[in-house]
């Protein structure tokens, strides 16, 4: 029973905002290529294998993250108690959880097509080197971005079996989603981080923090409505961008970079987020 209360604390299963902002990106993928496909089973199934991938990549990457990061975590307030900074699980261990998550990912890959296969594979480069970015340049969020949201390509080409304009504008504003949002949550450590030399986004626009979050959002909903646009999506559905507009815009207003709390909050309503923008580009097929 400690052994599994372990696991779920080093893979972070007990806070799933985590892989919901991997699973997000790879839905709205998913959902635009059902636009142009309308295999619903084919949908159906993709959608669940990528859950469950998202499940696995993101705790296999929130171990080998805490690998790699456990002397640095030891000094920062919010990560000392992790179970491998404080002790509770040796790095061979916790290295045989990051090679077991990665395989039973492998086996859930192989059931998509070459084009996306390929793809997957190519992202394990963005994956495993995230976690030291932040001790070589002040846009570790900009790595995150090209990471965590490489699942719209991949949902993509496993519906459509291509590469198009489409997926690509939605990736590129995705991009500036993860900045925005990971910036917000780079806010609660900033103190810390700055003590022991991390570099983030969030010390970089310090002083100009919540103009620099607005313009990656803003950048960010400028791309999914230059998509409806290219798509010739009704203007009537493009309305129903409030939604997604709104929870941004109630981000902004609600965090505070001297409140961690309130960063914190913030961050975690980019779910909802997310799920506005599925039920947008789920509406353009109506």
């Amino acid at each position: 029973m400690k052994q599994i209360k372990i696991f779920i604390e080093l893979t972070r299963l007990n806070k799933p905002i985590g892989f919901m902002l991997l699973f997000w990106p790879c839905l709205w993928g998913l959902t635009l290529g059902y636009y142009f496909n309308t295999e619903a089973n084919l949908y159906l199934k993709n959608l669940i294998l990528f859950f469950l991938g998202s499940v696995l990549m993101r705790s296999a990457g929130c171990v080998f993250n805490d690998i790699v990061d456990r002397n640095l975590d030891k000094k920062v307030k919010r990560t000392k108690k992790r179970p491998i900074a404080s002790g509770k699980i040796s790095v061979s261990q916790s290295f045989i959880y990051v090679i077991s998550l990665c395989f039973i990912a492998f086996v859930i890959l192989l059931q998509f097509n070459l084009l996306t296969i390929i793809l997957g594979l190519g992202s394990m480069f963005l994956a495993f080197t995230y976690p030291f970015m932040k001790r070589i340049t002040y846009w570790p969020q900009l790595f995150l971005g090209l990471t965590f949201n490489w699942g719209i390509i991949m949902g993509w080409t496993s519906i459509t079996n291509n590469i198009s304009i489409e997926p690509i504008i939605l990736y590129v504003g995705a991009i500036f989603w993860t900045l925005g949002y990971d910036t917000i949550y780079g806010l609660q450590d900033i103190h810390d981080d700055e003590i022991i030399g991390v570099k983030s986004t969030s010390i970089k626009f310090k002083n100009n923090v919540k103009m620099f979050v607005g313009t990656c959002y803003s950048l960010f909903v400028v791309s999914i409505l230059l998509l409806s646009i290219f798509m010739e999506i009704d203007k009537h559905f493009i309305a129903l961008s409030i939604l997604f507009i709104l929870s941004l815009v109630y981000q902004m207003k609600y965090f505070k970079s001297n409140n961690p709390r309130s960063c914190l909050i913030s961050f975690k309503i980019n779910n909802l987020t997310g799920l506005f923008i599925f039920l947008f580009i789920f509406s353009f097929k109506f």
